[in-house]
């Protein structure tokens, strides 16, 4: 089969023997595949990223080896594998968790060099993690419930309450996810702030109640104006008097070294920081700061499979902005130009590959 291979640190399209499925797997045929920012970092430097993987205890990928990205997807079942149940006939449409039962364990799909991930023309899932796409959701729509999971299951961990503000500081694919979980439930007043005129106009379709362009104004700015108080001292006062409007719950969806400094310094006293842009490098920011507001920090990663479904689900009542998310399909060949585009700051929301 064709597929984008990371090969000693560079993306080609190339020929891989195809994939077999083993005990309880399928074979399915990738339909269209989304590029994750995660990709991005691990082809940027994949030593680095095989040493963070490993500190975690994901130990097996190795930089002199092959690997297949594309762990977000949409995919067709091809085949089914010996001990499967044949539940969803073949053709049929099919998202999944991207998680496969190895001879050594449990693998991630798209960073394994067992298990291709969906940036080629066949791929193995696991018969139990699959879910049929319903027919009114768009293959290219289906293929973005894994990166609305990650919005879904971070908004989650949150637990902020209605009529809470909340400020999502980036608005590429991980802060819009994190708007639409936002919006689905109902929560706000939302802000939104990001650099790209792009991606400002992606959250305003994906329902923000304000969106902030940070070279022009400081998102920070609002909270005096809602009656937030900024300092601890303040804060007492108002509690005291009993007018103190609740802290903002704030989402970093950038990833970069700095961005927790900078919202540790600038947001409220009482407010909650909930990081969900993978940062791959170290970073610090100041205690002192952070304790005299008492503000707390959370960190989000992933999804549950009850999010993973629920999103699929969420898909097919609606999801406004979604459409608008997709803002360039491509083809395998390609994948490789467009991973040079994403690696610098653009005006791209999410590129689906079709393989």
């Amino acid at each position: 089969m064709r597929a984008a291979v990371t090969r000693k640190g560079r993306l080609i399209v190339d020929q891989v023997p195809d994939p077999i499925p083993a005990e309880g797997q399928l074979l399915v045929a990738p339909l269209a595949t989304g590029i994750c920012g995660s990709d991005l970092h691990a082809l940027g430097d994949f030593d680095h990223f095989i040493e963070l993987a490993a500190s975690q205890g994901l130990d097996a990928l190795d930089s002199s080896k092959d690997m297949i990205f594309g762990h977000e997807f949409c995919a067709e079942i091809l085949e089914n594998g010996p001990g499967t149940t044949g539940a969803l006939p073949l053709g049929t449409r099919v998202c999944s968790i991207p998680l496969v039962f190895g001879s050594t364990g449990i693998e991630q799909i798209g960073y394994s060099h067992l298990y291709p991930g969906a940036m080629g023309e066949r791929m193995i899932l696991q018969e139990m993690f699959v879910l049929p796409v319903p027919d009114s959701v768009p293959t290219d729509l289906a293929a973005l419930t894994e990166p609305l999971a990650v919005g879904e299951h971070a908004v989650g961990l949150a637990d902020i309450e209605q009529g809470q503000p909340a400020l999502v500081v980036g608005c590429g694919p991980v802060g819009l996810a994190v708007i639409a979980a936002l919006r689905a439930r109902g929560l706000g007043p939302i802000i939104a702030a990001d650099f790209s005129p792009t991606r400002r106009s992606l959250a305003e379709s994906f329902g923000v109640d304000e969106v902030i362009d940070p070279a022009e104004l400081s998102p920070h700015s609002r909270w005096t104006e809602m009656g937030i108080p900024m300092t601890l001292m303040d804060r007492v006062m108002a509690q005291a008097l009993g007018s103190a409007a609740p802290a903002p719950v704030i989402f970093e969806a950038v990833g970069i070294p700095g961005m927790i400094q900078s919202i540790v310094h600038d947001v409220p006293a009482g407010s909650r920081i909930v990081v969900v842009g993978v940062c791959m490098h170290s970073d610090s920011f100041e205690p002192f700061t952070a304790i005299t507001k008492e503000l707390e920090l959370r960190f989000s990663f992933g999804y549950s499979g009850e999010e993973f479904a629920g999103t699929l689900a969420r898909l097919e009542t609606g999801v406004p902005g979604a459409a608008e998310l997709v803002t360039s399909i491509i083809g395998l060949d390609e994948a490789p130009a467009a991973f040079a585009q994403l690696a610098a700051p653009g005006e791209q929301g999410k590129i689906i590959i079709h393989p």
